[in-house]
């Protein structure tokens, strides 16, 4: 984190992400003066002023010392927000939390190449996330290391070797966070139906769920060894999962998870060609 700690920090875009990972720097000792938010949002500005950071909504002037530029606004306004700033970027590292924002995107419109790809995801709010990162060759071992810096205040980080795959860490960890909470919905409305008073059915669903997790990363066995070890022979638990095997429900997951990729890799195109 050290050399993060020496760098001039600067969001476009103050939402929650972004809030996310301000948060996370200023925990791990970024100092907050040395962070820099452009919003065009008033109250969301006087929220981040509150944190000592300096706030504007001036996107030029917000760059103009900085070393690092994270990019944390929707797809639907990139284009926008990046046109007016093409040309002044040299010796900065771009950062891109844009869903749907491919390197080369964000490349042509601010005319470098130093740009990281990340897909996070909303654990990253209780500094618990997942984010998966992907540069070209043209950013340099220096800047990578200082990008997984940056994101890691807020949990892991993990490079994948092309740009295609980002798509699958969208499918993966950047939509996951619904699928676990669609689960926990499922879950806490079972254990209503059987008898279970609604905050008791939720309360042990969320604490399965986090002591599942926790069990998981600690291990040193797999998930599916884990699942073998307490599923006992004409036991409980082999009765429920027979029921899922019946529904398919590892395959339907599978196919859940194609589809988000499907659907990233078609957001990817759109933003490319509304932004030519």
């Amino acid at each position: 984190m050290s050399a993060a700690l020496n760098c001039n920090i600067c969001f476009i875009g103050g939402g929650n992400m972004a809030q996310a990972l301000i948060g996370g720097l200023i925990s791990r000792g970024l100092p907050a003066t040395r962070i820099t938010v452009s919003d065009p949002v008033e109250n969301v500005r006087v929220f981040l002023s509150e944190k000592d950071v300096h706030v504007t909504d001036d996107n030029v002037a917000a760059i103009r010392d900085a070393d690092i530029v994270v990019f944390a606004v929707k797809p639907q306004v990139l284009t926008n927000v990046l046109k007016p700033l093409k040309g002044l970027f040299a010796e900065k590292l771009v950062m891109s939390i844009v869903a749907g924002a491919e390197i080369a995107t964000i490349a042509q419109l601010l005319d470098t190449d130093q740009v990281v790809r990340v897909m996070p995801n909303t654990p990253a709010l209780v500094q618990t996330g997942a984010h998966g990162l992907y540069a070209t060759a043209a950013v340099d071992t220096q800047s990578r290391e200082l990008a997984s810096q940056v994101l890691a205040a807020t949990g892991l980080t993990i490079w994948v070797n092309s740009e295609a795959q980002i798509d699958a860490v969208t499918a993966v960890s950047g939509s996951g966070p619904a699928y676990f909470f669609y689960m926990m919905e499922s879950m806490i409305r079972a254990g209503k139906n059987l008898g279970l008073d609604e905050k008791v059915a939720t309360a042990l669903t969320l604490q399965t769920a986090l002591g599942a997790a926790q069990m998981a990363i600690t291990s040193a066995n797999t998930p599916a060894e884990l699942r073998k070890n307490v599923t006992s022979p004409n036991g409980t638990t082999q009765a429920a999962l027979e029921v899922f095997d019946r529904a398919q429900i590892s395959q339907n997951i599978q196919a859940a998870l194609a589809a988000a990729q499907k659907r990233s890799q078609e957001l990817a195109q759109e933003l490319s060609e509304s932004s030519k």
